[in-house]
C-alpha cells in the first residue's frame, strides 16, 4: 500500500480553492482565458495566469470572511507582492519574447468580489 505524501486538505485550503474557483469564473465571464492555474516555483506561487487579448495577467486571489482588519486586498503585503513578481519573472523565462504583462488582484470579502486591475507595480 502506497501512502500519499499529501494529507487531507485543511478548511483554509478548501476556502482558498473556492475563492480561486469564483475568481476564475468571474474573470472568464469578463473575457479572460485561463493559461495556467497554481503556478509554483522556488520563488513563490501565482494563483491564476490569464490572457486578456495580447496581455498576460498574473492574478492573486485573496478571500476573507469579511473586510475587518483591512479586508482581502489589504492582505497582499509588500513581501507577497515581491514573491509574485519573482514567480512571474521565473514564469516568463519560458518566452523568447515575453508578452505585455500586468498584475491583478481579485479580493473577495464575504460574498463581495472586487477585481483590481494593475494592482501591483513591477
Amino acid at each position: 500500500m502506497v501512502k500519499s505524501l499529501i494529507g487531507p486538505r485543511t478548511a483554509k485550503q478548501i476556502q482558498g480553492q473556492a475563492g480561486e474557483d469564483d475568481a476564475l469564473d468571474y474573470l472568464r465571464q469578463n473575457g479572460l482565458v485561463l493559461v495556467e492555474r497554481n503556478f509554483r516555483c522556488k520563488g513563490g506561487e501565482i494563483d491564476l495566469i490569464m490572457r486578456q487579448q495580447a496581455a498576460l495577467v498574473f492574478v492573486e486571489v485573496r478571500k476573507r470572511a469579511d473586510n475587518r482588519h483591512g479586508g482581502a486586498a489589504a492582505s497582499v503585503t509588500a513581501s507577497k507582492q515581491a514573491r509574485l513578481i519573482l514567480a512571474a519573472q521565473i514564469y516568463l523565462q519560458r518566452y523568447k519574447n515575453p508578452p505585455v504583462c500586468r498584475f491583478d488582484v481579485v479580493a473577495i470579502d464575504g460574498t463581495v468580489l472586487n477585481w483590481l486591475k494593475n494592482a501591483i507595480e513591477a
